[in-house]
């Protein structure tokens, strides 16, 4: 029969690490990366964002813009116009994603299926 030592040691390590828990609810859901990819090259306005990103609505924009600014990696600046433009840009914890969004993008390259439906290296 297992010790109390080492039922414990196998309940921590299968439980899923709280940091990447908080990264994937934040970074996971449907248009955030894209957003922030987009903010990777410059600031933008909201008009601007939406051109970059098809398929993703006002709305869903609006919400993402405001998770991302609550969690601290985007900053709404309002340009006072006339007319009043709204752009966005990246805090230094956003740019801080810069590096790791770029090498998932290598990843997603090498290993995940392109449009042509295999990844490279299995193409002949």
């Amino acid at each position: 029969m297992a010790d109390q030592g080492e039922c414990q040691g196998a309940r921590e390590c299968s439980e899923v690490d709280i940091g990447m828990t908080r990264v994937f609810a934040l970074l996971g859901k449907r248009w955030t990366g894209l957003i922030v990819t987009v903010l990777m090259q410059r600031a933008v306005h909201f008009a601007e964002l939406r051109r970059a990103i098809p398929g993703i609505s006002e709305r869903m924009l609006s919400d993402r813009l405001t998770e991302l600014t609550a969690a601290g990696l985007v900053l709404r600046e309002v340009d006072a116009g006339p007319p009043l433009r709204v752009s966005y840009r990246l805090t230094e914890a956003g740019r801080g994603l810069e590096s790791s969004l770029r090498e998932l993008g290598r990843w997603a390259g090498k290993y995940l299926p392109d449009a042509g439906g295999c990844p490279k290296e299995f193409r002949k």
